[in-house]
């Protein structure tokens, strides 16, 4: 059986990496840029994924800004572009008064973006540079994709791999028009109104993956042992499940122990329009995902302590989630992920306000049921398989190229074998013609003159040139007379 703590704890970093972006910021553009209601909806899109606790210590400290926000981003795969865009357009004076005189369905329908066409020059040249960046991005991670998969195609049609994404205009990759503008506000609006869904399915996935380990574990142990560690266990769940009651969130009970309790006021005082301009923290005249959020860290407290075995920090974020979203789903009337003053004070109007249900934790009703764990099992078992049958694959293959490898050495040595003998041979046949003896690659080797012994009874070289000299004619006589 495959260890499945990596996978366990896999999960548990890539949760915590969300959760991490969140706790960091509080509202990062809107602090930066110090915008009217315009951005508002855009930058609370791009921010959307962060939450915000609340210090507990005053508020006069969360006001240090952080400078670094480079490793801020909302989780899309092109966060970057998405917020250099922003940045852009928010330093043409004409695109930023239209902005700020905009409503949300001006944003949301992409009729903002036809004001792309008035904007300064060296905007647009910045757009289209931001642009041409991202689709080079773009291209990059295809190839990259293709490489992976080991795809042959040196002759890739670019134009149709980038119609996958759409938060750009696939046709033309140079300039940025006002489709662009359009296509990137709608699908930053729609993937990140899905990702609040994404999070409930990994954070299902965290949960059957943890009860999946905590089976397996068990089934490791003996009879005595197992049931020891089961009552253990138990002992653990009844223990976390003894905690005060929770307050529905947005109710005038949850309200009021906020502003008892984090903001220090006389309970008996308590006024809804104050409370909301208390925790506009950036004086927009909304609240925000972030801002709503931060309101529910002192009714998570009374069921989790991060000090205590039992309580999963995991599970708080997923809470604080299910928080966010029920007010979102009872106070934000017109869905702009925006809770406007107008909208607070009505939903303190309503009959839910004062008598609201009782608020179930996570405790009281699981994430998953028994068959979804069975075919997640079923899942992890199938993975196991391929996984075990590809380290087979490999290890064969291993094997098959040690086994080449030895007889490719022992085929290198009966070379090396040969060549010498030939080589050796070679010699003695040189050495038997009376040839010099050739060198390793064939060439001759030249040795230098040595003296033989002399034969007993052998004339000296000396001698024999005497000898030559003595057996030369006379010379003739130089007188002679001529003869006709």
């Amino acid at each position: 059986m495959v260890d499945l703590r990596h996978d366990v704890n896999f999960l548990r970093r890539k949760y915590r990496s969300c959760l991490d972006r969140k706790n960091k910021k509080k509202q990062t553009y809107l602090r930066r840029m110090n915008l009217k209601p315009g951005w508002l909806l855009l930058l609370s899109i791009s921010a959307g994924v962060w939450s915000v606790p609340i210090d507990r210590n005053g508020g006069k400290q969360e006001v240090k800004e952080e400078v670094q926000e480079e490793n801020a981003d909302t989780g899309l795969y092109y966060d970057r572009y998405l917020r250099e865009v922003i940045e852009v357009l928010e330093t043409d004076p004409h695109f930023r008064e239209k902005l700020q005189t905009a409503n949300t369905e001006d944003i949301k329908n992409g009729r903002l973006s036809k004001e792309l066409d008035l904007v300064s020059h060296h905007v647009r040249t910045r757009l289209d540079e931001l642009k041409r960046q991202e689709v080079s991005r773009l291209r990059m991670l295809l190839k990259a994709k293709l490489d992976s998969t080991n795809t042959q195609s040196l002759q890739m049609d670019h134009a149709s791999l980038l119609k996958q994404f759409e938060h750009l205009d696939p046709h033309n990759q140079n300039t940025f028009e006002a489709k662009d503008l359009e296509l990137l506000i709608s699908t930053a609006t729609k993937d990140l109104e899905n990702y609040d869904a994404e999070r409930h399915e990994e954070f299902k996935r965290y949960e059957m993956l943890k009860e999946h380990e905590r089976r397996e574990y068990l089934k490791g142990l003996d009879q005595e042992k197992r049931e020891k560690e089961e009552k253990r266990m138990q002992e653990l769940k009844e223990k976390h499940r003894q905690h005060p009651k929770v307050n529905a969130p947005g109710s005038v009970a949850q309200l009021r122990e906020v502003w008892e309790e984090t903001d220090g006021l006389d309970p008996q005082e308590f006024n809804p329009k104050t409370f909301f301009k208390l925790h506009d923290t950036n004086e927009d005249g909304v609240l925000d995902e972030q801002e709503l959020e931060a309101l529910f860290t002192k009714e998570l407290e009374k069921v989790y302590d991060p000090k205590n075995e039992e309580d999963d920090m995991m599970e708080m974020e997923e809470e604080r989630l299910r928080m966010r979203e029920h007010i979102m789903k009872n106070v934000d009337t017109n869905k702009d992920r925006l809770v406007s003053l107008e909208e607070f004070l009505k939903s303190t109007e309503k009959k839910e306000f004062s008598n609201p249900k009782e608020w179930e934790t996570l405790d009281t009703q699981p994430a998953y049921t028994e068959d979804e764990l069975q075919r997640f099992e079923a899942e992890l078992r199938a993975k196991e398989e391929e996984l075990r049958r590809r380290a087979d694959t490999l290890r064969q293959e291993q094997e098959l190229l040690r086994e080449r490898g030895k007889a490719l050495e022992a085929q290198k040595r009966e070379y090396q074998q040969a060549v010498l003998e030939m080589s050796q041979r070679q010699k003695e046949q040189q050495a038997a013609d009376g040839q010099p003896p050739a060198g390793p690659d064939g060439q001759l080797q030249f040795r230098p003159e040595t003296h033989k012994p002399q034969v007993k009874g052998a004339k000296a070289p000396a001698d024999h040139e005497a000898e030559a000299q003595n057996n030369l004619p006379a010379e003739p006589p130089q007188n002679l007379p001529v003869h006709t």
